[in-house]
């Protein structure tokens, strides 16, 4: 399989390097450091058999096209904590929002009326009351009644579970029109610090010196040459750790009038609060997502849909030779053709049809990321 077909192609394989190999330029694993330079991390054992974590390496989860509201990142990597981790499995496997994170976080350990329990939740308490119920339907939250009053108790504290976020780019191809636009992307990034680090992924091309370094990119942002076919990356340059914990910068608006427009760029400060919400939302989201959700948008009922063993499993079209986008692979597809009913009475192992096959079959595997589950 050819992984220039698409950056889409690029970034499944970005997301498989990182689930096996991150942090890179570190050997056995380990922070990365916060100067520049360079270094290499081979992802030996790149099949998708086992977890294949280094010894002493956290684990991460990895998912894809997840964020903010104003901004929305390839590929997020989850360095977590191992016992955090387990724990959180408690809460199933489907994300907490935010409302569910206010009751399920402050949730006392004994029989409380929920209004005395919980903070003010600055919305109406109509909403938290639904949260309650959701909570207790899903069976991560007790609840009973005390004539007309709803009380609450936890089962379980919510873990510290996420240890950094780091946020990475996908541009195989890093010429100059595509650093002119990641360029103002990163800065964004930079200036907000929602991640602990931000990366920009291009392709390997085994020169001397990366061409990706001579692109006008922020110096906070490291860049990782990855070779997509063998899943072998070198960092080009080291990003520096950002300042999650203080007030971050999220600029609004840029002057648009060229090199001599001196009007004044706007933008507002967030507070760590706020970050931090969104921080953990993003984290929640990534959890119950994965990157091998990539499925659940595509139409792997279609005769012409595979999964291709190449290291990893990929998404391949027969009708189209290659790895197809998600936006390509829909029913409006002038190739799409649905599996013959006989497809799906030949028994195991495609018993419902391959594309029933290839939904669980990348389930187990996003499940066995996720250690409890």
């Amino acid at each position: 399989m050819a992984f220039a077909d698409s950056e889409f192609a690029f970034e499944l394989r970005t997301c498989r390097y990182a689930e096996r190999s991150w942090p890179p330029g570190t050997g056995s694993g380990g922070a990365s450091s916060d100067g520049n330079g360079t270094g290499s991390s081979g992802a030996a054992g790149i099949g998708e058999g086992g977890d294949g974590g280094r010894a002493g390496q956290r684990p991460v989860l990895v998912a894809r096209q997840l964020g903010t509201k104003r901004r929305r990142w390839d590929t997020i990597v989850l360095e977590c904590d191992p016992e955090g981790l387990e724990r959180r499995a408690n809460f199933g496997p489907k994300r907490l929002n935010s409302d569910l994170l206010h009751v399920i976080e402050n949730a006392p350990a004994e029989w409380a009326y929920y209004r005395e329990a919980l903070p003010d939740p600055g919305y109406s308490w109509r909403y938290v009351r639904e949260a309650i119920h959701e909570a207790d339907d899903r069976g991560i939250l007790d609840t009973r009644r005390n004539g007309n009053r709803i009380e609450i108790r936890r089962k379980w504290a919510y873990p510290d579970w996420v240890d950094r976020i780091v946020a990475v780019e996908n541009k195989p191809d890093l010429d100059a029109s595509a650093a002119r636009v990641l360029g103002s992307q990163l800065e964004y990034d930079v200036a907000l610090a929602l991640a602990d680090e931000v990366w920009v992924a291009t392709t390997k091309t085994g020169e001397r010196v990366e061409p990706a370094l001579f692109e006008d990119l922020p110096v906070e942002a490291g860049i990782l040459a990855l070779d997509p076919e063998t899943l072998e990356g070198d960092v080009a340059w080291y990003p520096r750790s950002l300042a999650v914990d203080e007030p971050g910068t999220r600029i609004l608006e840029r002057p648009a009038g060229g090199a001599r427009d001196g009007s004044a760029a706007r933008f507002e400060y967030v507070d760590p609060e706020e970050k931090a919400a969104k921080r953990l939302g993003i984290a929640e989201r990534a959890y119950e997502r994965g990157w091998r959700s990539f499925v659940n948008t595509m139409r792997p009922d279609c005769r012409h849909f595979e999964l291709r063993a190449s290291g990893q499993l990929l998404p391949r079209c027969r009708a189209k030779g290659r790895c197809p986008t998600a936006a390509e692979c829909s029913g409006s597809c002038p190739s799409f053709a649905p599996e013959p009913p006989a497809w799906r009475t030949r028994g195991w192992p495609i018993e419902g049809g391959p594309g029933k096959r290839c939904r669980a079959l990348l389930e187990e595997r996003r499940r066995r990321r996720r250690p409890g589950l």
